[in-house]
């Protein structure tokens, strides 16, 4: 069997944390650790969890340094060869490291990622089924909002993982961690996944969706303002282009990403009075 260690970012998640562990203690027939980092929360997340689950290892910041810092902080402090980074406000299905410890056993070496079918915890609907990415760099949630179907229901590759519910190869990680880190640490919050898969595909690594893994994520569970999610949306999707893509491609594109972008970026300036957050 596959021994796992599983990393949690927590910020103020007393409401989540507690279903989240529940689903992984239920877990039957595989080894793991936990590892959960805690951003500074002002509720009593870690209270919650040291009196529930002592055996859950708790590293605590004093502050929000952001989910790529707390989860490259759980990530030097754990060594099996398997990592499975969860939101906290995700529950998995009955089964979900069993069947991912299956899955693995059979896996080709140059597999680096599993995604997992994630469904919305409040309907029936698909949260992701993983990362795909247009022609534009635009990368969007397969499946978002939909019921599923055929195309959701069938394993393939896929450009990369969601990481509110993403299996990572530490043999990957490893290879491709740069001076930011496995995650890269300047993205505070949203596209931290996207550029790690890139990274990862880039270096030969190959991202693969199963449904068999299924699980359920609320989302949002920081609770951050509207403004600061699409303005770190709209700029980590430049740092994720800017770092990844071929230079030479960049200059090709460099016109089409100006029509598409440059009009973005003033329509978000009106929509919220230039009232971009600062981290």
């Amino acid at each position: 069997m596959v021994e796992f260690s599983i990393i949690i970012p927590t910020y103020n998640s007393a409401q989540f944390i507690l279903p989240c562990l529940d689903s992984i203690f239920r877990q039957s027939a595989v080894d793991f650790e936990i590892i959960l980092v805690d951003n500074g929360s002002e509720d009593n997340t870690t209270s919650l969890v040291r009196n529930k689950y002592p055996k859950v290892s708790i590293l605590t910041n004093k502050i929000n340094l952001g989910a790529s810092r707390a989860r490259n902080q759980g990530l030097a402090a754990t060594s099996y060869a398997w990592v499975l980074v969860l939101d906290c406000d995700t529950v998995l299905e009955n089964n979900f490291l069993e069947t991912a410890s299956k899955i693995i056993s059979t896996l080709p070496p140059g597999i680096g990622l599993i995604q997992p079918k994630i469904l919305d915890a409040k309907q029936d609907k698909i949260y992701s089924a993983g990362i795909k990415m247009s022609f534009l760099k635009r990368f969007q949630d397969i499946g978002k909002g939909s019921l599923g179907g055929k195309k959701i229901d069938v394993s393939g590759y896929i450009f990369g993982a969601c990481c509110a519910a993403a299996l990572y190869r530490r043999e990957m990680l490893e290879e491709i961690k740069d001076r930011y880190g496995y995650f890269d640490e300047r993205f505070f919050f949203l596209f931290e996944d996207v550029d790690l898969s890139w990274r990862g595909q880039k270096k030969g690594w190959i991202c693969l969706y199963d449904p068999r893994l299924s699980c359920r994520h609320h989302g949002n569970s920081s609770r951050m303002e509207n403004y600061n999610r699409q303005f770190l949306s709209f700029i980590n999707r430049q740092r994720t282009i800017l770092k990844n893509q071929n230079p030479f491609i960049i200059l090709l594109m460099f016109p089409l990403y100006l029509v598409y972008d440059l009009p973005r970026f003033f329509m978000l300036a009106v929509k919220f009075k230039c009232k971009f957050p600062k981290f």
